[in-house]
């Protein structure tokens, strides 16, 4: 059974605010007394009582996470089930209980207003950004505290988001494969609207620029990053008269379906063809062990997650702290899909 509050505080010789403030990341508190009361509420099987703390605050001790019924699949996206995972557990800590909302495309924007004007929730985090995402101004005009995972690029006003550096990790990449002397690379991307395919992309068609390659439009695809669509894209790019010697994938999941591909046409990977893949570090999908399958551009997209929930709820605690920002590098993992490119006769 756990401990109240005031228990709590009594055992560390604090006061039930201070303790209080500690476990809601308040700037007042410093970091050694934080760290010493989480531990300690861990320690105690410590759980706020979420609704006197929501009367006592005048929150909803809520975050939402709207999603269009057009994206909905992205539910079972294990992407996204690791971002939400990684989220859920600050939330929880915190006190916050998440608020998953499927809705119309056409009621989205609807969705965030009713939320808003009911007090439902404090906080909006935003999924999926285009490269122009109305969203980022229609929160902005509501006054909500959000935080979009990924950016958009053609909003010029500052808000609030965490991203990898896709133009960089796709840039290292792409100039891995060519100092490898691969000359035909593919990029199999995301959707060509969704801001993080532009600027991998980007970061693509600089590196080869670099090197003196010729981009090849018909090197370069774009669709909803699913296993089929790797398949497909292997069998139909291994028939070109000049076929690509790698390939560079968008996700793990777009990976496999282009290793099954080339695998039902007796291809080895790492001789024959080539891959890199971007890597969530996915729970359900790893690309562990002494030699990955995948030589991969990784960054865990659950540590994405609590890093999100930590800046979003210290934007609900202090709104006058943002815009906050955090650009996440990824690293180059070494793996038994890549190899130097094949002579052809």
């Amino acid at each position: 059974m756990g401990v109240t509050l005031k228990q709590l505080a009594a055992s560390l010789g604090l006061s039930p605010t201070t303790v209080s403030r500690a476990l809601n990341g308040f700037p007042e508190v410093s970091a050694a007394t934080r760290k010493r009361v989480k531990e300690a509420a861990i320690r105690a099987n410590y759980h706020p009582n979420t609704r006197a703390k929501s009367l006592a605050t005048g929150r909803a001790q809520a975050i939402a996470h709207v999603i269009p019924v057009s994206t909905s699949h992205e539910i079972v996206n294990p992407v996204f089930a690791d971002f939400i995972a990684g989220a859920g557990e600050i939330y929880s800590r915190s006190g916050f209980e998440m608020v998953l909302r499927i809705v119309d495309d056409a009621d989205e924007s609807q969705a965030y207003r009713d939320l808003v004007a009911r007090g439902t929730v404090d906080g909006v985090m935003v999924h999926g950004p285009r490269t122009h995402d109305r969203r980022v101004e229609l929160l902005s005009r509501l006054g909500v505290p959000f935080l979009v995972h990924g950016r958009t690029s053609d909003v010029n006003a500052p808000y609030s988001w965490i991203d990898i550096n896709n133009q960089r990790s796709f840039h290292r990449a792409t100039q891995f494969l060519c100092e490898f002397g691969h000359r035909r690379i593919a990029l199999v991307n995301g959707m060509s609207d969704m801001d993080f395919a532009v600027r991998r992309r980007n970061g693509y068609l600089q590196a080869l620029e670099a090197a003196g390659i010729p981009p090849d439009p018909v090197l370069m695809r774009h669709a909803e990053m699913t296993e089929p669509y790797g398949y497909r894209t292997a069998q139909e790019l291994i028939q070109l008269p000049d076929p690509p010697t790698a390939y560079l994938a968008s996700s793990m999941i777009v990976a496999y379906g282009l290793r099954r591909g080339l695998s039902d046409l007796g291809v080895t990977l790492g001789r024959d063809i080539s891959i890199i893949t971007h890597d969530d570090e996915l729970s359900y999908l790893p690309n562990d062990g002494d030699v990955p399958m995948f030589t991969a551009t990784r960054s865990s997209v659950r540590e994405a997650g609590k890093r999100a929930a930590q800046m979003l709820l210290k934007l609900v605690a202090s709104p006058g702290s943002g815009p906050l920002t955090e650009l996440m590098e990824t690293s180059l993992v070494l793996g038994a899909s890549t190899g130097p490119a094949p002579v052809r006769g």
